[in-house]
């Protein structure tokens, strides 16, 4: 099969096509003509503003299967990922059973080798996640774990944390955290902060995640080996990771591309849709999350996907489960949110480069016989999720309803073409 992508804008800072309109023509998945004239060919997508880049990659999100298929299932996972433009996402190992075995990568793998999306297994750092005794993580990446991860249960043990560093070094492995003290953060809400105070509810405070990335940077520099921080959200952690940055510790770091879309202070007050861990924090969070974004402190952008059911949605804010959908909102929610502060070239290589580095991925360049790997976008078209167009199995976002600029056409990957418009 012959597809023409007409006139499409390159976001690819290896390609000496970048920012350039050009025709792409590919068969049978691969890429094998860039610019010129019209080719003939059996499909040809042409839209006006409609931009192409690398596909793209998120380092979080959590798939519900097995075990938690109610909430997310591997197909529900993926349509969502393909809905939102990603070619690539990394599977948080907070499954039942936990992703700690050989025969649990391998389920990942096999059951998702025929969809078009590359759905990449974190293998978990600890036994069941509890934080205390190593998994066979050599053994694990063997059979294909990218990453290693706990997941939505950070590490708490500054030991496990330098066993795991020292673990991964001879296969030069990441280690990725959610930078959280728990036993600050128990009970708590919402952030930590005069609108807690306000609303009667226990907080969040800030304090609790910046503690943890101090620690986890001094162990860093003591260990060697490279650390991953997941989901930041305050002024002092990101500080704290540009400083180590420029100390040339081999320290990365993400946000939630939803983190900076609200703030403590917009959110709809007791609406458990805008319950997430890390919270909404506060404007001055907020400026310093878009700041470490602009300055490159803060690597990439994620999705921080979370299904929950409506059972755990429901409820009461304070026994409400946290978490939001965002895989097929993921790019247009940073869209609207960076605006100046992070213009769209810097934004995509957040989603591209940056991510397939983090994970060690094979290149995935816009050039001629490269494999097709790309997501098709638009900047500045609108449009407005609702609960009944969404392919993900459940439905907790505070987005739905809400009018979005920035687009997602579809993506090339695996010799599949998934469109999400009418050419």
């Amino acid at each position: 099969m012959k597809l023409l992508l007409k006139a499409v804008r390159i976001y690819d800072s290896t390609s000496p096509f970048h920012l350039q309109r050009q025709n792409i023509l590919i068969e049978n998945g691969t890429i094998t003509s860039i610019g010129g004239d019209d080719h003939e060919a059996d499909q040809t997508i042409e839209m006006e503003g409609l931009c192409v880049s690398a596909g793209w990659v998120d380092l979080y999100a959590q798939v519900g299967e097995p075990g938690l298929e109610h909430k997310e299932d591997i197909e529900s996972l993926a349509a969502a990922a393909a809905t939102g433009g990603f070619t690539d996402v990394l599977c948080m190992p907070n499954v039942q059973p936990i992703v700690q075995s050989k025969g649990a990568i391998n389920f990942i793998k096999a059951k998702s080798a025929g969809l078009p999306v590359n759905l990449l297994p974190a293998g978990a750092v600890t036994v069941d996640t509890q934080g205390k005794e190593l998994t066979e993580m050599i053994d694990l990446q063997r059979a294909g774990a990218v990453a290693f991860s706990d997941g939505a249960k950070p590490v708490q043990g500054a030991e496990v944390i330098v066993k795991a560093l020292q673990y991964l070094q001879p296969f030069d492995g990441v280690l990725m955290n959610r930078p959280e003290h728990t036993r600050l953060t128990e009970y708590g809400q919402m952030h930590e902060g005069i609108v807690s105070t306000q609303l009667g509810m226990k907080g969040i405070p800030a304090l609790a995640e910046e503690v943890m990335v101090t620690r986890d940077l001094q162990l860093l520099a003591y260990t060697g080996g490279r650390l991953h921080f997941s989901l930041v959200s305050t002024t002092a952690a990101v500080e704290a990771i540009r400083q180590a940055k420029a100390k040339g510790l081999q320290v990365t770091c993400d946000v939630a591309s939803y983190q900076v879309a609200y703030t403590d202070d917009t959110i709809a007050p007791f609406d458990t849709n805008f319950k997430v861990s890390p919270p909404f924090r506060g404007e001055a969070d907020r400026a310093a999350i878009l700041q470490g974004l602009a300055d490159g402190t803060i690597d990439a952008i994620v999705s921080g996907h979370q299904p929950q059911d409506t059972e755990s949605k429901k409820l009461e804010f304070d026994l409400a489960e946290f978490g939001i959908i965002n895989l097929e909102t993921a790019f247009a929610v940073a869209n609207n949110s960076m605006g100046d502060a992070l213009p769209l070239e810097k934004l995509i290589e957040k989603l591209t480069n940056a991510p397939r580095q983090i994970l060690r991925l094979p290149a995935c360049g816009i050039a001629e016989g490269e494999k097709a790997c790309l997501t098709l976008f638009h900047p500045d078209l609108t449009w407005t999720p609702t609960p009944e167009s969404t392919r993900s199995k459940s439905r907790n976002s505070p987005f739905l309803g809400r009018e979005l600029t920035g687009k997602v056409i579809g993506l090339v990957n695996k010799g599949h073409l998934v469109l999400n418009h009418s050419f």
